[in-house]
């Protein structure tokens, strides 16, 4: 059995760690996550080496671009909307978007059952996220909207450059150094944003924190994650990455002490339900074979 699946959900594990990994460091958040994709961009680009002159292209320079994009797209939402919407949108509108531009761009149409089970899988993270109720805080209405657009906007670069590294890497270039493309190009351009947020500080312990932000969570998981896409379609791959939010809720109820609410746990059944769904390859369609005929004899069907 091809273990592309299970490379993919190991990166989700990591990225679902991350929230709780960040609640060590007191800094501003958007520095964290410049710092972490600093640390992180660069740790993959090393990790590379001379490999990412084989596979430099347009599309991974601009996929780069999106992946440095994505991270102020998330914290401009997070900002306007609230925690739960900001994230419940930009979430779970990556998998609808990675499917559409895998459709458009790579001829691949998804299938009945990755449509059914991706519809699913949101219904079941919406669920698990906003479970203890969804609170915009104190932004207007207008706020909310731009907020909801920048999500959406998220979603549409978290696809974008998903799609564009699983191109990279269905045409042969090596994950390694797809990664180190897009994430190395990522770290130089989120580096003056950490520079204008006053860098994250560098007590001992945020230090252990960003440096598992960045090389656990960033570099091993897009490792991970680069490798899952050499035998997984990247539409079913984005699917499979939504079990970040539900490692998340249940480092929150084992390490923070939180609780879920009854609509939370059924989110994360759903959620179970339908990743395994995904996950589990589809069976081969049967082949029909023409059997040569016999002299004086019409030619037979077998089914494979």
């Amino acid at each position: 059995m091809r273990n592309g699946p299970v490379a993919v959900v190991a990166a989700a594990v990591l990225w679902g760690t991350a929230g709780t990994a960040g609640l060590l460091v007191s800094a501003d958040s958007v520095a964290l996550a410049a710092a972490r994709l600093v640390v992180g961009g660069a740790a993959l680009a090393l990790m590379a080496g001379s490999g990412i002159r084989r596979v430099l292209s347009p599309g991974l320079l601009l996929g780069a671009v999106a992946v440095a994009a994505y991270q102020l797209c998330f914290f401009a939402a997070v900002a306007r909307t609230g925690v739960a919407i900001g994230t419940v949108v930009a979430i779970g509108s990556g998998p609808v978007f990675t499917g559409l531009l895998s459709w458009l761009l790579h001829r691949r149409r998804p299938s009945r059952r990755w449509a059914m089970a991706t519809a699913a899988a949101i219904c079941g993270c919406a669920a698990l996220i906003v479970g203890g109720g969804v609170s915009a805080g104190g932004s207007t209405s207008g706020q909310v909207v731009s907020g909801v657009l920048f999500a959406l906007l998220g979603g549409l670069l978290y696809a974008f450059y998903a799609v564009m590294a699983a191109r990279a890497i269905g045409d042969g270039g090596e994950s390694n150094a797809v990664m180190g493309v897009m994430f190395g190009g990522a770290a130089l351009i989120m580096l003056p944003v950490l520079v204008v947020n006053g860098g994250v500080g560098w007590e001992p312990r945020g230090l252990v924190a960003v440096l598992y932000l960045g090389l656990g969570t960033t570099a091993l998981s897009y490792f991970l994650y680069g490798r899952g896409l050499r035998t997984t379609p990247v539409a079913t791959a984005a699917t499979l990455a939504l079990a970040e939010p539900a490692v998340a809720a249940l480092l929150g109820v084992v390490v923070l002490g939180e609780r879920l609410a009854p609509v939370s746990v059924a989110g994360l059944v759903l959620l179970a339900f339908s990743l395994a769904a995904v996950a589990i390859p589809e069976r081969a369609a049967r082949r029909e074979v023409r059997v040569p005929a016999e002299a004086g004899a019409p030619g037979v069907r077998e089914r494979r």
